[in-house]
């Protein structure tokens, strides 16, 4: 029991893996091997020889190294514009009567609140939304079984939260893993993979 593997929610999870730059030759473009493995449904396996997996994947893409250190940086951006977008959005609430103000400051510095901040949808400007498109263009085309077959993105694929866009910045952060569970930025990158 203790050595089981389990999964209460739906989740994917992340791993990168570097070849040596020993191996390449000068004329091949260096590649790195993003693994993943993911569950549709909860999950709990104690013996790994008796478990069929019909809610469990997993794989593997190789991604060209610029490409992803060009995606790191455009979503790092990206994080910073929704984090102003999110002061902006703060800043309304001076109209609010001060009750409520008082109310409102007390709940922010409360730590549970702070997660629940991270997960309220943004609405983008235009220019944050043309960087969000091309970012998620960009995710769509490396992550795709035939990335030239990959269209432009006319509508985000997926909520706009300040914590779907860490995760996304996680999840190609070549130094760590990362875990994404269920919603509607999962359900995007399952759909990709598929």
């Amino acid at each position: 029991e203790s050595r089981a593997a389990s999964a209460s929610y739906k989740e994917i999870n992340i791993q990168w893996y570097i070849p040596s730059v020993a191996k390449l030759s000068n004329h091949t473009e260096t590649k790195v091997l993003l693994l993943y493995a993911y569950n549709t449904n909860p999950i709990k396996m104690s013996d790994i020889t008796v478990f069929s997996p019909t809610t469990a994947f997993s794989g593997h893409v190789w991604i060209p190294l610029a490409r992803i250190i060009s995606l790191r940086e455009k979503l790092s951006d990206l994080k910073e514009q929704v984090e102003i977008l999110m002061q902006g959005s703060k800043s309304f609430s001076t109209s609010v009567p001060t009750n409520f103000l008082e109310q409102s400051e007390t709940l922010k510095i409360s730590p549970s609140n702070k997660s629940k901040m991270s997960d309220v949808k943004v609405h983008l400007d235009e220019k944050t939304e043309e960087i969000a498109k091309w970012c998620f263009f960009e995710v769509k085309a490396l992550l795709s079984v035939v990335p030239a077959l990959s269209s432009p993105l006319t509508e985000i694929p997926f909520d706009v939260t300040l914590q779907s866009i860490t995760n996304l910045e996680d999840m190609f952060d070549l130094a760590n893993g990362c875990k994404i569970t269920e919603g509607s930025l999962f359900n995007w990158i399952i759909s990709l993979l598929n």
